[in-house]
């Protein structure tokens, strides 16, 4: 049985916190009504109803290599692809269900192909696989919490067999540890009311996924949904903890910790614009500058930062999506040493941005400019060996300007005579020291 080993532990999630910047992929039969992934349970879609999906499911323009290559190009180093979702549909080609996409007109293994080409790009390979099930005939449907037919008497639970969905889903998840290779992390979704823990038979499932890839990260939903921590945060990890924690749509208001005070690995999960699921009348794209940022929060709190992606019924990114890959990846090629392998810097927050570090390089991630030459209150000129910025390496003084002769303590950089930022986003500032502050 899995016993918590700190120092393998901590051995299996360092790759994980070099990365730092992921892409998640919300991708099925949903993305063709493109109301979100969620749209059989908040429309009490029937099986009957929902059929239509899965004999048009045909992504004529899906290229397992264009999405990986948008994936590097943007930055990311590991990618996270809904294999199953909550409506039971498979990506895979699973030998225990019908409802499978090597069954639509589309006819291949989806998940063969993205492994492949993440393989081929070099990023980590993450596979989703949804707790939840609502086209498997033995997964609770009346009075469930989220089942499409939770609201109707008629879809009684009599005669369902827990154990059966339970043997079922552990069938699948040992498909995906063994028919596809190495899997760097495989993020279950999610724990809810009693349906946690053993309710799942986390114990047995951990045990089995765990022989199979003795490396692989798992995230925390088999005891919590997007809320809650679990039992590693809390100090006494059972043997299906989870290895990192997974905010969704928020970023923590500080670095997380344990009960014991020590940081936590964890994972902010951040859409696009506002669904998961391609959605057709969700306009609200977040900005790249914005997304630059919040990335910047995350790594500067000591965690991770995963960006959905939901492609179209098509297989193809939408274009503002697209737009702002582009845009990220560019910020990435010139500032990304600011990012991997970084953290907190174990400074105040600054006013005008944020700090990451690594070792002995603090960066200085400036988000608006000063009047006059930029203070750096935390840092005293003793201690620095050298400043640069990041993007283009150019040398930049420390400053000895009168006007802040006032402030004999403080250390002031001179960035130059203009009011503007050469990076209107994110300006990184450099800054080597001596010996760690």
């Amino acid at each position: 049985m899995y016993t918590f080993d700190p120092e393998r532990y901590q051995r299996r999630i360092a790759w994980f916190q070099d990365a730092r910047f992921g892409m998640f992929l919300h991708f099925g039969l949903y993305s063709i009504p493109a109301r979100g992934e969620w749209v059989r349970s908040d429309e009490n879609i029937t099986i009957e109803d929902y059929q239509p999906y899965f004999d048009a499911f045909d992504p004529v323009r899906f290229d397992a290599r264009a999405w990986a290559k948008s994936a590097k190009d943007a930055g990311m180093k590991y990618v996270v692809l809904t294999a199953k979702h909550h409506d039971g549909f498979c990506l895979f080609d699973s030998q225990y269900t019908d409802y499978k996409i090597t069954n639509t007109p589309f006819g291949r293994d989806l998940v063969r192909e993205y492994v492949d080409a993440l393989r081929e790009q070099g990023l980590r390979v993450g596979l989703y696989y949804s707790l939840l099930d609502w086209h498997h005939p033995d997964y609770p449907h009346y009075g469930d919490r989220y089942h499409p037919l939770r609201n109707d008497p008629s879809a009684s639970n009599e005669g369902r067999k827990w154990e059966n969905y339970v043997e079922y889903f552990h069938s699948q998840v040992r498909e995906l540890c063994t028919n596809y290779g190495k899997i760097d992390l495989l993020w279950f979704d999610f724990s809810y009311n009693e349906m946690r823990g053993e309710k799942w038979g986390a114990a047995e499932l951990m045990q089995m996924v765990r022989s199979l890839q003795p490396d692989i990260l798992i995230d925390n939903r088999l005891e919590v949904s997007g809320e809650g921590f679990g039992s590693l945060a809390e100090g006494h990890p059972t043997s299906y903890h989870g290895d990192f924690i997974t905010p969704e749509k928020m970023i923590p208001p500080e670095g997380l910790r344990g009960k014991d005070g020590s940081p936590l690995c964890w994972e902010s999960c951040v859409t696009t614009n506002n669904s998961w699921g391609f959605c057709r009348d969700d306009p609200y794209f977040k900005p790249a500058g914005l997304l630059v940022k919040k990335l910047v929060e995350c790594v500067s709190k000591g965690g991770n930062m995963i960006l959905n992606v939901g492609p179209t019924a098509a297989g193809e990114f939408p274009a503002q999506t697209a737009e702002t890959l582009r845009q990220l990846g560019l910020w990435m090629r010139q500032n990304g040493e600011s990012i991997y392998g970084c953290g907190s810097a174990g400074l105040p927050k600054p006013d005008c941005g944020r700090f990451t570090r690594r070792g002995n390089a603090l960066y200085l991630h400036v988000y608006e400019n000063s009047i006059g030459p930029l203070p750096l209150p935390d840092i005293r000129k003793e201690q620095i060996q050298r400043v640069s910025f990041l993007a283009s390496g150019c040398e930049i003084a420390i400053s000895s300007s009168w006007v802040h002769s006032d402030y004999p303590d403080v250390c002031f950089l001179d960035l130059g005579p203009a009011p503007v930022l050469p990076d209107p986003a994110d300006t990184v500032v450099k800054i080597v020291l001596k010996e760690r502050v």
